[in-house]
Protein backbone atom coordinates (compact mmCIF):
# COMPACT_ATOMS: atom_id res chain seq x y z
CA UNK A 1 0.00 0.00 0.00
CA UNK A 2 1.18 3.51 -0.79
CA UNK A 3 -0.96 5.23 1.86
CA UNK A 4 -0.28 4.08 5.42
CA UNK A 5 -2.07 6.95 7.17
CA UNK A 6 -5.75 7.47 7.87
CA UNK A 7 -8.21 7.31 4.97
CA UNK A 8 -11.38 9.40 5.27
CA UNK A 9 -14.61 7.99 3.84
CA UNK A 10 -17.55 10.35 3.43
CA UNK A 11 -20.94 8.66 3.62
CA UNK A 12 -19.50 5.56 5.24
CA UNK A 13 -22.91 4.40 6.51
CA UNK A 14 -24.33 4.37 2.98
CA UNK A 15 -24.18 1.80 0.21
CA UNK A 16 -21.09 2.93 -1.69
CA UNK A 17 -19.24 4.44 1.24
CA UNK A 18 -19.86 1.29 3.24
CA UNK A 19 -18.43 -0.85 0.44
CA UNK A 20 -15.33 1.33 0.30
CA UNK A 21 -14.92 1.14 4.07
CA UNK A 22 -15.27 -2.66 4.03
CA UNK A 23 -12.61 -2.96 1.32
CA UNK A 24 -10.24 -0.63 3.16
CA UNK A 25 -10.60 -2.52 6.45
CA UNK A 26 -10.01 -5.80 4.62
CA UNK A 27 -6.71 -4.33 3.40
CA UNK A 28 -5.72 -3.30 6.93
CA UNK A 29 -6.17 0.44 6.42
CA UNK A 30 -6.96 2.94 9.16
CA UNK A 31 -10.34 4.52 8.38
CA UNK A 32 -12.03 7.70 9.54
CA UNK A 33 -15.76 7.70 8.78
CA UNK A 34 -17.24 11.14 8.10
CA UNK A 35 -20.86 10.80 9.17
CA UNK A 36 -23.75 13.16 9.81
CA UNK A 37 -24.70 11.52 13.09
CA UNK A 38 -21.97 9.64 14.97
CA UNK A 39 -24.57 8.45 17.50
CA UNK A 40 -26.64 6.57 14.93
CA UNK A 41 -26.80 2.78 15.10
CA UNK A 42 -24.99 2.43 11.78
CA UNK A 43 -22.20 4.75 12.85
CA UNK A 44 -21.78 3.00 16.19
CA UNK A 45 -21.57 -0.34 14.37
CA UNK A 46 -18.60 1.09 12.47
CA UNK A 47 -16.98 2.25 15.70
CA UNK A 48 -17.21 -1.31 17.02
CA UNK A 49 -15.11 -2.37 14.01
CA UNK A 50 -12.35 0.04 14.98
CA UNK A 51 -13.38 2.90 12.69
CA UNK A 52 -12.82 6.47 13.86
CA UNK A 53 -16.03 8.52 13.75
CA UNK A 54 -16.08 12.24 12.96
CA UNK A 55 -19.16 14.40 12.43
CA UNK A 56 -19.25 15.99 8.98
CA UNK A 57 -22.02 17.09 6.63
CA UNK A 58 -21.59 18.47 3.11
CA UNK A 59 -24.66 20.64 3.72
CA UNK A 60 -22.68 22.25 6.56
CA UNK A 61 -19.35 23.08 4.86
CA UNK A 62 -17.81 24.44 8.06
CA UNK A 63 -17.82 20.89 9.45
CA UNK A 64 -15.73 19.46 6.63
CA UNK A 65 -12.24 20.96 6.95
CA UNK A 66 -11.74 20.00 10.62
CA UNK A 67 -13.02 16.50 9.83
CA UNK A 68 -10.28 16.09 7.21
CA UNK A 69 -7.42 17.22 9.40
CA UNK A 70 -4.43 14.91 9.04
CA UNK A 71 -5.95 12.37 6.64
CA UNK A 72 -3.85 10.93 3.82
CA UNK A 73 -6.73 10.42 1.39
CA UNK A 74 -10.46 11.06 1.02
CA UNK A 75 -13.21 9.08 -0.68
CA UNK A 76 -16.50 10.73 -1.44
CA UNK A 77 -19.50 10.39 -3.70
CA UNK A 78 -22.56 12.54 -4.18
CA UNK A 79 -26.31 12.02 -4.42
CA UNK A 80 -29.19 14.51 -4.70
CA UNK A 81 -30.14 15.85 -1.25
CA UNK A 82 -33.25 14.08 -0.07
CA UNK A 83 -32.65 11.06 -2.31
CA UNK A 84 -32.54 10.38 -6.04
CA UNK A 85 -36.30 10.82 -6.35
CA UNK A 86 -35.92 14.54 -5.61
CA UNK A 87 -33.77 14.95 -8.76
CA UNK A 88 -32.01 17.85 -7.00
CA UNK A 89 -28.93 17.64 -9.18
CA UNK A 90 -27.93 21.23 -8.42
CA UNK A 91 -27.89 20.41 -4.73
CA UNK A 92 -25.81 17.33 -5.48
CA UNK A 93 -23.22 19.41 -7.31
CA UNK A 94 -23.06 21.90 -4.47
CA UNK A 95 -22.36 19.10 -2.00
CA UNK A 96 -19.56 17.80 -4.18
CA UNK A 97 -18.05 21.26 -4.56
CA UNK A 98 -18.15 21.74 -0.78
CA UNK A 99 -16.27 18.47 -0.25
CA UNK A 100 -13.73 19.28 -2.96
CA UNK A 101 -13.12 22.75 -1.49
CA UNK A 102 -12.66 21.25 1.97
CA UNK A 103 -10.14 18.73 0.64
CA UNK A 104 -8.19 21.55 -0.96
CA UNK A 105 -8.29 23.70 2.17
CA UNK A 106 -7.30 20.79 4.43
CA UNK A 107 -4.42 19.86 2.14
CA UNK A 108 -5.63 16.31 1.56
CA UNK A 109 -2.89 14.64 -0.53
CA UNK A 110 -5.19 12.41 -2.59
CA UNK A 111 -8.93 12.28 -3.36
CA UNK A 112 -10.99 9.53 -4.93
CA UNK A 113 -14.37 10.67 -6.24
CA UNK A 114 -16.99 8.14 -7.29
CA UNK A 115 -18.75 9.71 -10.25
CA UNK A 116 -20.57 7.79 -13.02
CA UNK A 117 -19.64 6.09 -16.26
CA UNK A 118 -19.85 8.48 -19.19
CA UNK A 119 -19.83 11.64 -17.07
CA UNK A 120 -17.17 13.19 -19.30
CA UNK A 121 -19.09 12.45 -22.53
CA UNK A 122 -21.85 15.11 -22.33
CA UNK A 123 -24.65 12.62 -21.80
CA UNK A 124 -27.35 15.15 -21.04
CA UNK A 125 -28.48 12.93 -18.15
CA UNK A 126 -29.05 15.31 -15.22
CA UNK A 127 -27.51 13.15 -12.48
CA UNK A 128 -24.53 12.45 -14.74
CA UNK A 129 -23.99 16.10 -15.58
CA UNK A 130 -24.15 17.06 -11.90
CA UNK A 131 -21.31 14.67 -11.17
CA UNK A 132 -19.35 16.00 -14.14
CA UNK A 133 -19.52 19.49 -12.60
CA UNK A 134 -17.90 18.05 -9.46
CA UNK A 135 -15.19 16.38 -11.56
CA UNK A 136 -14.48 19.70 -13.29
CA UNK A 137 -14.30 21.54 -9.98
CA UNK A 138 -11.79 19.05 -8.58
CA UNK A 139 -9.71 19.54 -11.71
CA UNK A 140 -9.88 23.33 -11.39
CA UNK A 141 -8.61 23.13 -7.81
CA UNK A 142 -5.60 21.04 -8.76
CA UNK A 143 -6.41 18.49 -6.06
CA UNK A 144 -4.71 15.15 -6.88
CA UNK A 145 -7.74 13.07 -7.79
CA UNK A 146 -8.68 9.67 -9.14
CA UNK A 147 -12.13 9.40 -10.71
CA UNK A 148 -13.98 6.10 -10.38
CA UNK A 149 -16.87 5.99 -12.87
CA UNK A 150 -19.25 3.06 -12.22
CA UNK A 151 -21.70 1.67 -14.76
CA UNK A 152 -25.27 0.60 -13.91
CA UNK A 153 -25.47 -0.93 -10.43
CA UNK A 154 -26.41 -4.61 -10.37
CA UNK A 155 -28.32 -3.79 -7.17
CA UNK A 156 -30.72 -1.70 -9.28
CA UNK A 157 -32.05 -4.95 -10.73
CA UNK A 158 -33.45 -5.90 -7.34
CA UNK A 159 -35.63 -2.80 -7.24
CA UNK A 160 -36.67 -2.73 -10.91
CA UNK A 161 -37.08 -6.45 -11.67
CA UNK A 162 -37.68 -9.35 -11.83
CA UNK A 163 -41.23 -10.50 -11.14
CA UNK A 164 -42.66 -14.00 -10.90
CA UNK A 165 -45.69 -14.55 -13.13
CA UNK A 166 -47.35 -17.94 -13.63
CA UNK A 167 -44.20 -19.78 -12.69
CA UNK A 168 -41.99 -17.70 -14.99
CA UNK A 169 -39.47 -15.02 -14.08
CA UNK A 170 -40.03 -11.85 -16.09
CA UNK A 171 -37.28 -9.25 -16.30
CA UNK A 172 -38.50 -5.85 -17.44
CA UNK A 173 -36.47 -2.72 -18.16
CA UNK A 174 -37.15 0.34 -20.34
CA UNK A 175 -34.37 -0.78 -22.67
CA UNK A 176 -34.47 -2.44 -26.11
CA UNK A 177 -33.39 -6.07 -25.91
CA UNK A 178 -30.64 -5.65 -28.52
CA UNK A 179 -28.82 -3.10 -26.38
CA UNK A 180 -26.20 -4.53 -23.99
CA UNK A 181 -25.98 -2.90 -20.57
CA UNK A 182 -22.75 -2.72 -18.61
CA UNK A 183 -23.18 -3.21 -14.87
CA UNK A 184 -21.16 -3.37 -11.67
CA UNK A 185 -21.76 -4.66 -8.13
CA UNK A 186 -21.52 -2.05 -5.38
CA UNK A 187 -19.04 -4.30 -3.58
CA UNK A 188 -16.70 -3.95 -6.54
CA UNK A 189 -17.05 -0.18 -6.64
CA UNK A 190 -15.73 -0.31 -3.10
CA UNK A 191 -12.87 -2.60 -4.09
CA UNK A 192 -11.79 -0.36 -6.99
CA UNK A 193 -12.07 2.78 -4.89
CA UNK A 194 -10.06 1.25 -2.05
CA UNK A 195 -7.32 0.29 -4.50
CA UNK A 196 -7.33 3.81 -5.92
CA UNK A 197 -7.07 5.27 -2.40
CA UNK A 198 -4.22 3.06 -1.27
CA UNK A 199 -2.37 2.80 -4.58
CA UNK A 200 -2.90 6.04 -6.55
CA UNK A 201 -0.55 4.84 -9.25
CA UNK A 202 -2.98 2.01 -10.05
CA UNK A 203 -5.20 4.52 -11.90
CA UNK A 204 -2.56 5.79 -14.36
CA UNK A 205 -4.80 8.17 -16.30
CA UNK A 206 -6.54 9.48 -13.19
CA UNK A 207 -9.91 7.99 -14.17
CA UNK A 208 -11.39 4.57 -14.75
CA UNK A 209 -14.84 3.52 -15.93
CA UNK A 210 -15.80 0.28 -14.24
CA UNK A 211 -18.12 -2.64 -14.95
CA UNK A 212 -18.11 -6.34 -14.15
CA UNK A 213 -20.46 -7.58 -16.87
CA UNK A 214 -22.20 -6.55 -20.09
CA UNK A 215 -25.52 -8.22 -21.01
CA UNK A 216 -28.66 -7.65 -23.03
CA UNK A 217 -32.07 -7.97 -21.43
CA UNK A 218 -32.53 -11.53 -22.69
CA UNK A 219 -29.08 -12.44 -21.40
CA UNK A 220 -30.00 -11.02 -17.99
CA UNK A 221 -33.17 -13.11 -18.00
CA UNK A 222 -31.21 -16.21 -19.02
CA UNK A 223 -28.84 -15.60 -16.12
CA UNK A 224 -31.79 -15.49 -13.71
CA UNK A 225 -33.13 -18.70 -15.26
CA UNK A 226 -29.85 -20.52 -14.78
CA UNK A 227 -29.50 -19.21 -11.23
CA UNK A 228 -33.02 -20.16 -10.10
CA UNK A 229 -33.73 -23.16 -12.30
CA UNK A 230 -36.96 -21.46 -13.41
CA UNK A 231 -37.98 -20.32 -16.89
CA UNK A 232 -37.37 -16.62 -17.53
CA UNK A 233 -37.92 -14.08 -20.27
CA UNK A 234 -37.17 -10.43 -20.96
CA UNK A 235 -39.74 -7.77 -21.79
CA UNK A 236 -38.61 -4.35 -22.99
CA UNK A 237 -40.75 -1.53 -21.64
CA UNK A 238 -41.42 1.85 -23.28
CA UNK A 239 -39.77 4.94 -21.83
CA UNK A 240 -43.25 6.19 -20.93
CA UNK A 241 -43.16 4.00 -17.81
CA UNK A 242 -40.67 6.58 -16.51
CA UNK A 243 -42.92 9.59 -17.18
CA UNK A 244 -42.58 10.70 -13.57
CA UNK A 245 -38.79 11.04 -13.88
CA UNK A 246 -37.14 13.11 -16.59
CA UNK A 247 -33.76 12.07 -15.16
CA UNK A 248 -34.43 8.33 -15.51
CA UNK A 249 -35.95 8.81 -18.96
CA UNK A 250 -32.81 10.65 -20.06
CA UNK A 251 -30.60 7.90 -18.69
CA UNK A 252 -32.41 5.02 -20.39
CA UNK A 253 -32.65 6.99 -23.62
CA UNK A 254 -28.86 7.44 -23.41
CA UNK A 255 -28.46 3.71 -22.86
CA UNK A 256 -30.45 2.96 -26.02
CA UNK A 257 -29.26 5.72 -28.35
CA UNK A 258 -25.51 5.76 -27.79
CA UNK A 259 -22.52 3.60 -26.98
CA UNK A 260 -23.38 4.48 -23.38
CA UNK A 261 -21.05 2.88 -20.84
CA UNK A 262 -17.59 2.11 -22.19
CA UNK A 263 -15.78 0.29 -19.39
CA UNK A 264 -12.91 -1.99 -20.38
CA UNK A 265 -13.88 -5.14 -18.49
CA UNK A 266 -10.42 -6.65 -18.86
CA UNK A 267 -8.83 -3.51 -17.39
CA UNK A 268 -11.21 -3.61 -14.44
CA UNK A 269 -10.51 -7.29 -13.84
CA UNK A 270 -6.76 -6.64 -13.97
CA UNK A 271 -7.23 -4.05 -11.21
CA UNK A 272 -9.65 -6.16 -9.13
CA UNK A 273 -9.38 -9.81 -10.23
CA UNK A 274 -12.34 -10.90 -8.09
CA UNK A 275 -14.79 -8.44 -9.71
CA UNK A 276 -18.24 -10.04 -9.99
CA UNK A 277 -20.11 -10.79 -13.19
CA UNK A 278 -23.90 -11.09 -12.94
CA UNK A 279 -23.98 -14.85 -12.22
CA UNK A 280 -21.42 -14.44 -9.43
CA UNK A 281 -23.29 -11.45 -8.01
CA UNK A 282 -26.58 -13.37 -7.96
CA UNK A 283 -24.91 -16.00 -5.81
CA UNK A 284 -24.21 -13.30 -3.20
CA UNK A 285 -27.77 -11.99 -2.91
CA UNK A 286 -31.13 -13.48 -2.04
CA UNK A 287 -33.19 -13.38 -5.22
CA UNK A 288 -36.92 -13.34 -4.52
CA UNK A 289 -38.86 -12.44 -7.68
CA UNK A 290 -42.01 -10.56 -6.74
CA UNK A 291 -45.44 -11.89 -7.55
Amino acid sequence: MTHLGTIAVYGATGQQGGAVLDALLAKGASVRALVRNPSSDRAQALAQRGVELVQADADEPASLVPALDGVQALFFMTTPPGGVQTEDTEGETQQGIALADAAKQAGVPHVVYSSVGGAERETGVPHFESKRRVEEHLESLGVPTALVRPAFFMENLLGMSPSLENGEIVVRLPLPDAVPLQMIAVKDIGAVAATALLEPQSIPDGAIEIAGDELTGSQIAATYAKHTGMPARYEALPLSVLDDSYDMQAMFRWFADSAAYQADLAQVRALVPEVLDLPAWLRTVEVQPGA
